[in-house]
Order: structure tokens, then sequence, then C-alpha cells
């Protein structure tokens, strides 16, 4: 359930790392909104539902994963809950990642570029039924109500999250200041398990990657549909799991970045169409990155 023109992104990396995908596109459009133009289409709840509907008429509504992205629509979320509890019905261990785009902080203020009533069903509904999300700073503030000014605060509102249910969380980026200096970017990472005896254990880290000099469309659906892929490979290893993801995302930007640079032509700035991301390029970083960014257990 993804919006069609990033969904092709997760799509490839998905396939490219050995999974078979289902793909419903939550908007039908010519290109990323990223653009000055775009024409298309929106799929409503109804719509979604009848998809559904055909999977289960014909038995294939059993998966193993869901991963959701970016809608505007209160009512589609809301069906969409509904489609992830029966599917866990159908197989009692999927996992549901969702990644709840609602704003981001811009020159230190966040601002939603969604609907605000979609706030409370992702908090109340959407959240409660996910096993790992990948929010932004300022999306985890929005669910939790508490504002993040430190690393530790940031830990307090992923625990927070955790209670709400998710057992993986991770802060995809933030702007608190890095160890390594301002031109890194920390994301932080935090997975909860219970152990046989009903004991919980929390294990927390926190990634430093180098900032790259470009607006990208796109990468909050790759970074989710690669943390999906490298959990699944390394299921109680969120460290590994997300210096692979981590990785694999600044080889992908930096190629990226190189080859718009290249195709703009030196001293004029890459425009939205030299900046969609080389993913075919990196097929192989994306199958095996090379580790260029460690994460630090906390």
């Amino acid at each position: 359930l993804e919006q069609q023109c990033l969904s092709k992104y997760s799509c490839v990396l998905l396939q490219v790392l050995g999974f078979e995908v289902d793909t419903v596109n939550s908007v039908q459009f010519s290109n990323h909104t990223g653009y000055a133009h775009w024409k298309g289409q929106v799929l409503n709840s109804d719509e979604l539902h009848e998809l559904y509907e055909g999977l289960k008429l014909n038995k294939v509504n059993r998966y193993d994963y869901v991963l959701t992205g970016y809608t505007r629509d209160t009512s589609f979320l809301a069906m969409v809950v509904d489609i992830v509890q029966e599917l866990k019905q159908q197989n009692s261990n999927l996992v549901y990642v969702c990644d709840p785009v609602m704003g981001d902080k811009w020159n230190g203020e966040g601002s939603m570029y969604v609907p605000k009533d979609l706030l409370p069903v992702y908090r109340d509904k959407v959240v409660p039924v996910a096993d790992i999300i990948t929010p932004n700073q300022f999306e985890a503030e929005l669910l939790t109500g508490r504002k993040i000014h430190t690393e530790k605060e940031a830990l307090e509102v992923m625990d927070m999250l955790h209670a709400m249910g998710p057992e993986t969380v991770v802060i995809t980026s933030s702007d608190l200041q890095a160890p390594l200096g301002n031109d890194y970017l920390i994301a932080l990472g935090s997975h909860r398990k219970t152990k046989a005896d009903g004991t919980k254990m929390t294990q927390r880290i926190r990634v430093e990657s180098p900032k790259v000099d470009a607006v990208f469309v796109g990468t909050g659906d790759l970074f989710a549909a690669m943390l999906l892929a490298w959990t699944h490979k390394h299921p109680n290893n969120l460290k590994v799991a997300c210096e692979k993801t981590v990785s694999a995302m600044q080889h992908v930007l930096q190629r990226t970045i190189k080859s718009a640079k290249a195709q703009a032509g030196e001293g004029n700035k890459p425009n939205s169409a030299q900046l969609e991301l080389r993913m075919v390029q990196s097929k192989k970083d994306i199958e095996n990155p090379e580790i260029i960014v460690k994460a630090t257990v906390l």
C-alpha cells in the first residue's frame, strides 16, 4: 500500500532483495509531487476494499509483511487498519511496517503536509497494530505529544511509542546534535522484545550518517522498505539492520547526487528529474551494501 511514484522505489528494492511484492497504488500519478506539476487519481477506501476482496475471494490474502507509506485520507487509513487486522488473523506472524508520513521540520519549525485529522487515526488506530514504525523526529513528537530536544528525550519518546504497540521504532532523522559534527544526521533505533520468561529487553542504537546536499523525494519510502528487508534478514539485530539500511541509502544518494550534478552541469542546481533516485544503477549496493555507516549501541 504505497504512493505509486515512490512505491516503485520500494518495490524494486524489495524484489532485488528476494521479496515477492503485491503493490496497491494509493495514488496513480504521472510523477511524484516534488515536481511542479502532477496529474492522476487517488484511490479511495471503497476501491481499496474492493481490491482486497478480490485477493480474499481467491484465498491469496496470506502475507508475511505489509508496508504502508503516504496517504492523505482518514477513511483510507482506517481501511488499512481493518485489512492489516484481518491479514494478521490469516498469519499471526505478519509484520506490519508503517511509515507514519505526516510532516517534517524545516529550519527547526515543524509542519504537517497531510490533513491534521490523520494524526488521531495514526496515533489511536494505526500505530497500535504496527510492528515496526519509521517516523522522523517531528512525526514521533506528533504521535506522543512530546517535544524532543535531547537524545535522552528521544529515547523516552521511543519508549512511549513502544508502549503504544510497535516492537521496533526507528526515528529516521532528527535535528539532534551529532557527536561527529554538524555535517552528520542522527537516526535512532529501538528494538524491544519480550523474552520467554516475560521480561522485556530493549536494544537501542544511534546512527550518524553524512548529510547530503540536495532535496530528494522518496527517501522515507526507501528507508522503510530497506529496514523491512534487513530486519527480516537480521531479526534480532537492529544494529546490523540499520547499518545495512543507512549504508545502502548512502550509496544510492551519493550515486544520485553525483549523476544529477553531472547532468545539470557545473554551477547549475539539479532539477527534480535529475534527482530521481538511481535505484537500478545501485542494484549491487542494494543487494550487498558495503557498510560505510556504523551504528553505536546506546
